[in-house]
């Protein structure tokens, strides 16, 4: 049986692939035969966990990267690292996000930017990067896709996490941006879910409770993120648009982030 050669393959980069939504939009992509660069900054051993998975998942070569992506030199450098080891990369999925509290009491430059760097100039400065890859290669158009993880609330905004808010926000309007100008190579689209996982802000039954809190009667779950994330790659029309995949959470009014609700669930 003659193997597939490396560069003919789909390579996709997915950040924060290591561990929670990221590690099950790549074991999803892996499975649908995409070869999985799996990113991490901190998370190595989870992330050699998922790369492992991913090689059981589907066919093809798996690897993972470590990148700070609040570095841009480090940044810049990322893809072409995934494509020496991988081959031409064809697509990104921007998951990796720092997710901090603040709020307008105590809002400051230093949170803002940290939640800037890693939240909306590394995609964008990703997205760049690929675009520039494929026009080196002579790609056609919509040869290349980005994925950009955003959040429901943007649609039903509330004031807690404001610089994560703000930092989403401006990747909201970055695909619109990046879609114009980095067209036709390149399609770039958001994916919004809404409540998907706990965290340790959450017990179990706070947890549930909000994730019931849906005109459909519960939110998203990872495998309807992770089927948003490869529908958006591969549907060859979609561009500078954002798919909210949320049980229709948006349409609700929430005084307080998800987080915070632990009171009043």
């Amino acid at each position: 049986m003659t193997q597939t050669p490396v560069t003919a393959a789909r390579t996709v980069l997915v950040t924060g692939a290591g561990r929670r939504l990221g590690r099950a939009i790549a074991l999803d992509l892996a499975a649908a035969g995409w070869q999985v660069a799996v990113h991490y900054r901190a998370s190595e051993a989870e992330a050699l966990q998922t790369v492992a998975d991913c090689s059981a998942a589907g066919p093809g070569r798996h690897a993972a990267f470590a990148c700070d992506l609040a570095d841009e030199a480090a940044t810049r450098a990322l893809l072409p690292a995934v494509q020496a080891v991988l081959g031409p990369v064809t697509a990104v999925v921007n998951n990796a996000s720092l997710f901090e509290h603040d709020g307008a009491q105590d809002f400051g430059y230093a949170a803002m930017e940290r939640h800037w760097r890693s939240n909306t100039a590394a995609p964008i400065v990703l997205a760049q990067v690929l675009h520039q890859l494929l026009a080196a290669r002579g790609a056609g158009p919509r040869s290349g896709a980005v994925v950009n993880l955003l959040d429901q609330k943007l649609w039903n905004p509330n004031p807690d996490f404001l610089s994560y808010t703000l930092s989403k926000a401006a990747l909201e309007a970055a695909n619109t941006l990046l879609a114009q100008a980095l067209a036709p190579l390149l399609r770039v689209v958001g994916v919004a879910p809404g409540l998907t996982l706990t965290s340790h802000l959450l017990s179990d039954e706070a947890f549930a409770a909000a994730h019931r809190l849906s005109p459909l009667g519960r939110s998203s779950t990872p495998e309807d993120v992770a089927g948003a994330v490869r529908f958006a790659l591969e549907n060859q029309s979609l561009t500078g648009t954002t798919l909210l995949v949320d049980g229709g959470q948006h349409l609700m009014k929430f005084e307080r982030d998800f987080s915070m609700m632990e009171k009043k669930t």
